[in-house]
């Protein structure tokens, strides 16, 4: 059953344009149930009579522009071809790419001379892009970048954080000394903290080229220097990154989550590690609905001490009784 809308005269918007008729058309350009003339609604991407309001086409595909340009001047300076910019690369995506393959337009293989004249434009090409040694410095660092991110998982909002992140640091002088992969990393991970996604001083790390004091060395220098706005991490954040590694139930997850929001209402979470504080509440949280996890099984998967556990759950689990009116200790034993 075609839709239909309250037949009442259509008057076109900024937003809709009429369909003209052509001899060169081959679209339907009147109504098929009144012979009224039809007009297109950009702004619902619908096809509908002006005189009976039959909608004969919807769901159409918009092919003009994201953006909206009131003069000349702006629409000439928001036009573009190709790919959107993006900081990810150190030109901005800006720059020619030739291929590597040499073949011509139909397909067919270069003549040897003909392949000697791409190579050395190749070459060139690849100068002329990396003339000076911050862009060669930029486009390793993206280069870094781009490889940790897709190693950690990181979405592209992060990634691009990163390097943004480092495009401040070359620009105000901060890598003399430093190596490049050890900004990058420590970039990598203050765009991760910022975004609140859980990623550890561990996990970057174990992807990075530099050793993991080198790595937090540089990321404190850069926070500080740049005024970065990083908040510490919240505990809760990597509660189901490890409950899928330790493949836990629904229920147990559900409480190691109120632990730890009961534990940040008393401020017992204020100076200790996100992540023992995380891999804690999982073991209390066991204890609670009888589906015990052992100390070890939650030290290999989060990276933190035993001791550091042990600590942890049971001021976790002192506090819930307390809070529930119970005597201390009686959980735990």
């Amino acid at each position: 059953m075609r839709q239909k809308r309250r037949p009442t005269p259509y008057r076109p918007t900024e937003s809709s344009e009429t369909v003209e008729e052509t001899s060169e058309s081959t679209k339907e350009v009147t109504c098929p149930e009144c012979g009224g003339h039809l007009a297109h609604d950009t702004e619902h991407g619908e096809t509908l009579c002006e005189s009976c309001g039959l909608v004969v086409d919807e769901d159409e595909i918009d092919h003009g522009p994201e953006w909206r340009a009131f003069d000349a001047g702006e629409r000439d300076s928001k036009s573009r071809v190709g790919a959107p910019t993006t900081n990810m690369m150190h030109d901005k995506g800006l720059s020619t790419n030739i291929g590597w393959q040499n073949r011509d337009a139909y397909g067919n293989s270069l003549s040897s001379r003909q392949r000697e004249k791409m190579q050395r434009l190749r070459t060139w090409d690849e100068r002329f892009r990396t003339r000076d040694s911050k862009e060669r410095n930029l486009k390793q660092a993206l280069g870094e970048i781009e490889r940790m991110g897709s190693a950690l998982g990181l979405p592209k909002n992060v990634r691009e954080t990163a390097s943004v992140i480092y495009r401040r640091a070359l620009a105000e002088d901060l890598l003399p000394g430093r190596s490049i992969e050890g900004v990058a990393t420590a970039c990598v991970y203050a765009a991760a903290r910022q975004a609140n996604v859980p990623r550890t001083l561990d996990d970057v790390a174990s992807v990075s080229r530099v050793d993991s004091m080198e790595f937090k060395r540089t990321y404190r220098y850069v926070v500080r220097e740049l005024k970065l706005e990083v908040a510490p991490p919240d505990p809760e954040n990597y509660i189901a990154q490890f409950a899928s590694d330790l493949d836990v139930s629904d229920e147990l997850e559900e409480r190691a989550h109120d632990l730890l929001r009961h534990a940040k209402e008393a401020g017992i979470h204020s100076g200790k590690s996100p992540v023992g504080l995380a891999g804690a509440a999982l073991y209390a949280a066991g204890l609670l609905v009888n589906e015990r996890l052992t100390q070890g099984a939650v030290s290999d998967v989060t990276k933190v001490s035993e001791v550091t556990i042990r600590n942890r759950y049971q001021e976790l689990l002192d506090h819930e009784q307390t809070r529930n009116g119970q005597p201390g200790q009686a959980l735990a034993n």
